[in-house]
């Protein structure tokens, strides 16, 4: 048999070889997946606070460090808005749990209220709990809630009085902050549960 015929089929297949793995090493990265919420980076948002969990014990923002936050203002009185968002995020939440568990061990969602009056620390944990035992319920002093809320520049207002109390006018959002503590996005929980654990997916590594 002729070494040397055999020889040119194997060297033009080696160079085809060469030539098919350059161009697949060349290919471009495809681009990222984008958010659907909000990007946040960079925003003076986020700060330190002490508050009390369902049990009444202090609870800082210090006191997260090294995890991922969740932050949602609302108040367990209110009739639908912070129902229906908590129970999206909560539910987008467990989602990205089911996919990634050891990605969401890494988050901690809290739900601090903006009506301490009325919401004690054990309303507050009854409130969270009914979403998710992943969910910490806060609450404080009106000075303590004032400062979280002007922190995170969210907004709080006390409606007017009527026959069945008072309704609080407050902003949606619900804030993924990284493991120090800063801002990373606004979650979609206008959207659906689905977007907020596609989100969750995208931005906790």
């Amino acid at each position: 048999m002729n070494g040397r015929a055999m020889t040119k089929p194997l060297i033009r297949l080696a160079a085809a070889l060469a030539v098919f793995s350059l161009a697949a090493c060349s290919q471009p990265a495809p681009p990222p997946q984008p958010i659907q919420g909000t990007d946040i980076k960079g925003a003076a948002i986020g700060g330190d606070f002490l508050l009390q969990d369902k049990d009444g014990k202090p609870v800082k923002w210090g006191d997260f460090a090294g995890q991922y936050r969740i932050v949602y203002f609302g108040y367990t009185f209110c009739p639908d808005a912070c129902p229906t968002d908590v129970g999206v995020l909560m539910a987008g939440f467990a989602k990205f749990e089911k996919a990634h568990p050891a990605l969401a061990a890494k988050v901690q969602p809290i739900f601090i209220t903006i009506d301490p009056a009325r919401d004690t620390p054990a309303r507050v944990g009854e409130f969270a709990a009914a979403f998710s035992p992943r969910l910490i319920g806060l609450t404080g002093p009106q000075a303590e809630i004032d400062r979280a809320v002007k922190a995170f520049r969210a907004y709080a207002a006390r409606g007017a009085d009527s026959a069945g109390g008072y309704l609080m006018d407050h902003s949606r959002s619900a804030y993924l902050m990284d493991p120090d503590g800063r801002p990373i996005e606004v979650l979609p929980v206008d959207k659906n549960a689905e977007a907020v654990a596609a989100d969750l997916a995208i931005s906790v590594k």
